[in-house]
């Protein structure tokens, strides 16, 4: 990078620090610091829902799965508005109403504290694992610039993190995330603009789109009802909106972000304005990745997108038959180059023959590619067998490091810092609550004062900000990273939001019914995902049915054996 991409770069992580303890400065109890005191407007609220979920993750790995897969992934999103609405009729006035600090406060007060636990422990193996890959996302990026491991940007990025969160609590958070969404509304716009600039001359967005479209990239909506296809309407509308549901109904990183809110009217406002804005927005850092990929069928790609394994790699013993499957690919790709042309003509002159013909050698092209890419990370493991061979988290940080202007390269990785930070510090926030409100203030010391529960919130902040931290050190094992938090959450979700649905629908249910129902859909849950045995957005829907179903006939088996003995 130059020196004003860390000029603007360094500038903009400043700034954005420096606001968020400002504003959330005169944080003395328990209130302020984990619900902000419950004073933040619907936009607040919006664009700190929004921040939450949008990482570092999504900035460098939706890109990185368009490019490899196409846009499928955004039907992931489908089922988020009607998840948006059922939460402002339901969850929103409840937990409102209460008065709570956490979700799982409900779940005692309606069945029992063994049933809070639960949940509660659940949420926070879950969130502290997920917390970790969002962690090392953005250390990827550092890693690519100063040509280091990841493991040193990894500790630096999660204690960056961590220090502010400790200070400033939910104000902190909120106040930097509206500004953080702001910046990358503004620095995503500009990456999709000039990607499209630097294509050829003879080539717009509309044939830029219509290339990456018959090479399979384009693939945004698929209607197939296929229980093992990760990505179509069906497992969007029906399992993302499972997901969706239960990561924003009693995911405590998401709660606690619309409890800030003023009102029962300014959380609602901003949920839905969440449901709203979402999709379109993944939808266009989908289509960035597709843009880039088309990019890359004029300009040769790298023949392994994380340069860091790629320069180890190249000065190892293995150089020479690196070289060689350089040369291959290099000839691939100028092979590919004469059909892309042959395409763009036929794309002009609309004729269908020429495009099908087309099409079919461009994608066993395509096909080629991979396989001489495959040689290289079989020799990178040859090399090193804990070689980091998943480089699709890097597709997009190459291009934009690579060929974008000075000043917009620093935007951009500042971009994906900020993303992290505020995902990862709603996420130590909500991790600190949990543990505090639902395992120490219930479990350990009930009778503290405020002053000692607030210290206890910041210790806690520092305990799950190690334990993140070191998951992070692990996250480059896992393949694309949007995929594996979502993978993640989908084990336990389903489960959590099953307890919650009883909770509020299943009146006649007690604690100990669904306990032990919750227990048991958790383990089939984890069976079900460890086989493999349906696309991985269906075990949310899986496992909220068990529990709603096993509960109704663990109620009713306790009933009778009651009925029984006396």
């Amino acid at each position: 990078m130059s020196v004003i991409d860390w000029v603007v770069l360094i500038l903009t992580l400043v700034v954005i620090v420096v606001y968020g303890i400002y504003k959330s400065r005169g944080t003395h109890n328990i209130q302020g610091y984990l619900l902000g005191n419950q004073s933040l407007p619907w936009y607040h609220v919006s664009l700190s829902v929004m921040a939450t979920q949008a990482s570092a993750i999504t900035f460098l790995s939706a890109p990185g799965l368009a490019y490899s897969s196409g846009m499928s992934f955004v039907q992931f999103y489908l089922g988020l508005p009607l998840a948006m609405i059922v939460l402002c009729i339901t969850f929103v006035p409840i937990f409102h109403r209460l008065k709570v600090y956490t979700a799982y406060e409900y779940l005692e007060q309606r069945f029992d504290l063994k049933t809070r636990a639960l949940t509660a422990f659940l949420f926070l193996i879950q969130r502290g694992l997920s917390t970790g890959i969002t962690i090392y996302a953005p250390s990827i990026i550092l890693s690519t610039i100063l040509d280091i491991n990841t493991t040193y940007t990894t500790l630096f990025i999660g204690s960056l993190v961590v220090c502010y969160t400790v200070y400033g609590g939910t104000k902190a958070v909120s106040y930097t995330q509206m500004l953080q969404m702001s910046i990358i509304f503004c620095g995503l716009f500009a990456a999709g603009v000039m990607v499209v600039h630097l294509l050829p001359a003879d080539i717009g967005f509309g044939r830029a789109i219509s290339i990456a479209g018959k090479m399979g990239r384009a693939n945004a909506i698929d209607f197939k009802l296929d229980l093992n296809n990760q990505y179509t309407v069906w497992t969007g509308l029906i399992g993302g909106f499972f997901l969706q549901l239960s990561y924003f109904g009693t995911d405590q990183s998401q709660v606690g972000r619309y409890l800030s809110g003023a009102s029962i009217s300014q959380s609602r406002l901003g949920l839905l304005m969440n449901g709203l804005v979402k999709i379109p927005m993944q939808f266009l850092i989908l289509l960035i990745g597709v843009l880039v990929f088309t990019f890359y069928q004029y300009n040769r790609p790298p023949i392994f997108f994380n340069s860091f394994e790629l320069n180890k790699l190249e000065k190892s013993k293995y150089a020479p038959e690196l070289s060689v499957i350089k040369a291959d690919f290099e000839k691939a790709f100028e092979e590919k180059q004469v059909v892309v042309e042959q395409m763009n003509v036929a794309l002009e002159q609309d004729d269908q023959a020429m495009i099908n013909a087309h099409r079919k050698t461009l994608q066993v092209a395509d096909e080629k590619e991979k396989s001489i890419r495959t040689k290289v990370t079989d020799l990178m493991v040859k090399n090193d067998e804990h070689a980091n061979t998943k480089d699709n988290n890097y597709i997009f940080l190459s291009f934009v490091t690579q060929y974008l202007p000075q000043g917009l390269i620093g935007l951009l990785i500042a971009i994906i810092f900020l993303a992290s930070m505020g995902s990862t510090a709603s996420a130590l926030n909500s991790l600190a609550s949990t543990t505090v409100i639902d395992i120490y203030k219930r479990l350990i010391k009930k009778d503290a004062s405020d002053h000692q529960y607030l210290q206890a919130s910041r210790i806690a902040t520092v305990f799950w900000g190690v334990i993140c931290i070191v998951m992070a050190l692990y996250a480059s094992k896992i393949g694309n990273l949007l995929e594996a938090v979502n993978i993640l959450g989908s084990y336990v979700y389903g489960t959590i939001l099953g307890v919650f649905l009883v909770a509020f629908y299943v009146r006649h249910v007690n604690g100990r019914a669904v306990f032990f129902a919750a227990l048991a859909a958790e383990m089939l849950v984890i069976v079900i995902g460890q086989l493999e045995l349906v696309a991985y957005l269906w075990l949310n829907v899986i496992g909220c049915m068990l529990v709603v179903v096993f509960s109704v006939i663990i109620q009713k088996l306790l009933r009778k054996q009651r009925i029984t003995i006396q």
